[in-house]
């Protein structure tokens, strides 16, 4: 009876993992050291992933990083998609082993010869009517409306447990354009995004931007006035379905 039993525990074990893990995540420890000076945050959403990491005090944006991942068990992998780093690693598939206790998560790895060691503290959880990873498809001007099919260039925006981020890249040419991101609130149509870090412009931290947005056909509609003050509608489509990657 126990050996029949094994299967099925197992296999709950790996469902209870992959539900744990989707949210916003932030790195406490690396190596040992207790993160002070600087902040990472984590988000994973519907098989995708991407932090952004800041200088604490100053905001001085740090760098960037993501792409899909797959998690079986303790068994854990990246492919990245961008990362600014150390932009030749895009492409790359890594393999971890992931422990997760008490709202922790571990994450250990012999990298490049040497061993990684991060702790990451989960600071967000729970979903909304946009809790998803969204890739850009769409622009309203003059009430006209354009498409564009998200390829090797792309825009990307994961929405999970209460934060946000956007990430601009070229995966073919390991490219990165910029990200920015933070906390948001989408509430009965209105969405209110507050800013914590910003490639483009440090300065920005700590705004609030307001817009409204509605939900139709399974795609997100986001319209208000932009980080510069222009006004905008976007439309944006889940990732999984409108991203297809060349074979």
């Amino acid at each position: 009876m126990k050996k029949i039993l094994i299967l099925p525990l197992l296999f709950l074990t790996a469902i209870i993992y992959a539900q744990d893990i989707e949210g916003a995540w932030k790195m406490t420890h690396k190596n040992g050291q207790l993160l002070n000076d600087q902040e990472y945050v984590k988000l994973y959403q519907d098989g995708y992933f991407a932090f952004g990491a800041k200088e604490v005090g100053t905001n001085k944006f740090l760098g960037a990083g993501g792409g899909e991942f797959s998690l079986d068990g303790e068994d854990y992998t990246e492919t990245l998609d961008f990362y600014t780093f150390n932009p030749e690693y895009v492409g790359n598939t890594s393999n971890f082993n992931i422990n997760m206790s008490g709202g922790q998560m571990v994450i250990t790895a012999e990298l490049d010869g040497q061993t990684l060691v991060e702790i990451w503290e989960k600071i967000g959880r729970g979903s909304d009517d946009l809790t998803n990873n969204w890739v850009f498809t769409g622009r309203q001007r003059d009430g006209e409306i354009s498409r564009s099919t998200p390829g090797d260039r792309r825009t990307i925006k994961i929405l999970s447990g209460g934060r946000f981020q956007w990430i601009a890249f070229n995966s073919a040419t390991k490219e990165f354009m910029g990200s920015g991101g933070g906390s948001y609130i989408a509430d009965d149509g209105n969405y209110t995004e507050t800013i914590e870090f910003f490639s483009r412009d440090d300065s920005r931290v700590g705004d609030s931007l307001n817009f409204t947005y509605r939900v139709i056909d399974g795609e997100w509609h986001h319209s208000g006035l932009s980080s510069t003050g222009e006004p905008m509608y976007e439309i944006w489509s889940r990732y999984k379905d409108a991203y297809k990657p060349k074979n």
